[in-house]
């Protein structure tokens, strides 16, 4: 039983420590997406060339508050899916404050977030044009099925088209429902949009915080619980052994585990030297803090979507510990 009460105040105190981080990230997303400040939201758009750079830079920031922030901007296609993957892959939770208590490891510190960061851009920039040509390939598909006009002559024309087929799927307002295209007067296209999202910010933003918590607070728990009943995460060091392939795949997988605990565990395995660099990597490249767990409750319509990034997420993070064991840096 005590156990358990001390799982759960845990548990608690954990959940109330990510409650100003938390809200502080949805005001900014409650911000951008309120009606009156449409254009924030347009700006977002026109910045997405840039967005992996962005995104991967701002992950580097401690605690996991801005891959939180891009999985709503995400379900809200207001950024790509090459900046969402860019900001989970540099997300190091809290790693970076850990390391920097140990002096000695400083230089792994800074080694770890450049390869991160460049990980990131890279991985953004060719899924966002893979997105792209896949897009690109069915408006062409279903131009040519449907027997309309002449496809497209050049490169520029499928972009113009392209463009204008994303400006309607943005036209969709956070609740899923469509913006009126043809208003007769700009008043009446906010009226019809006023219905759609929070007219209160400081509310809506609570709302969704108070909604995450929950959601924080039973992950939080069941770690706890497993910490608690098994004798700590300790018997999972008797899985890795000295094969560093072994160590990045499962790194990678305790990455996943949406809590700060995860990438504590992972720093202090590398610390006592139980796993390599290359794990190291690929464990902190998986661990997205609550992300995740942002991303299949804002984006719960689209669960097949949600597993695909969860399960790429874990591959490309594998894949940077196995590239790093390659590359002389470490």
């Amino acid at each position: 039983m005590n156990i358990f009460l001390d799982a759960l105040l845990d548990a608690l105190k954990d959940t109330l420590i990510v409650l100003p981080i938390l809200y502080l990230a949805y005001l900014l997303v409650s911000y951008f997406s309120h009606n009156n400040n449409e254009k924030y939201s347009k700006i977002l758009h026109k910045t997405n060339k840039a967005g992996p750079v962005i995104g991967a830079f701002l992950g580097c920031i401690p605690q996991c508050g801005f891959s939180s922030v891009m999985s709503q901007l995400y379900s809200k296609k207001m950024v790509t899916l090459g900046t969402l993957m860019a900001v989970f892959l540099a997300t190091s939770d809290e790693a970076i404050p850990l390391m920097l208590s140990q002096p000695a490891f400083i230089p792994d510190l800074l080694i770890l977030l450049a390869t991160k960061v460049i990980y990131g851009i890279i991985v953004g920039y060719a899924i966002d044009g893979i997105s792209k040509l896949i897009a690109r390939r069915k408006m062409l598909v279903k131009k040519s099925t449907q027997n309309q006009t002449t496809l497209p002559s050049n490169e520029q024309n499928l972009s113009d088209n392209l463009d204008e087929e994303l400006k309607n799927i943005d036209s969709t307002c956070c609740c899923g429902l469509e913006h009126t295209h043809h208003s007769e007067n700009e008043s009446e296209h906010i009226h019809n949009h006023s219905h759609c999202c929070a007219k209160n910010i400081f509310l809506d933003a609570l709302q969704h915080t108070a909604i995450i918590l929950i959601y924080v607070f039973v992950a939080t728990l069941i770690i706890n619980l497993i910490n608690g009943y098994c004798g700590g995460l300790e018997p999972l060091k008797s899985l890795f052994t000295g094969n560093v392939f072994v160590q990045v795949l499962l790194a990678s997988l305790i990455g996943l585990i949406p809590n700060c605990a995860a990438s504590v565990f992972i720093v202090e395995l590398f610390m006592s030297e139980v796993i390599l660099f290359p794990a190291l990597v690929a464990g902190l490249c998986a661990g997205a803090g609550v992300g995740l767990i942002v991303l299949f409750t804002t984006n719960y319509k689209k669960v097949g979507l949600n597993v695909f990034i969860t399960v790429l997420l874990y591959l490309l993070s594998a894949l940077a510990g196995i590239i790093v064991y390659f590359i002389p840096i470490w």
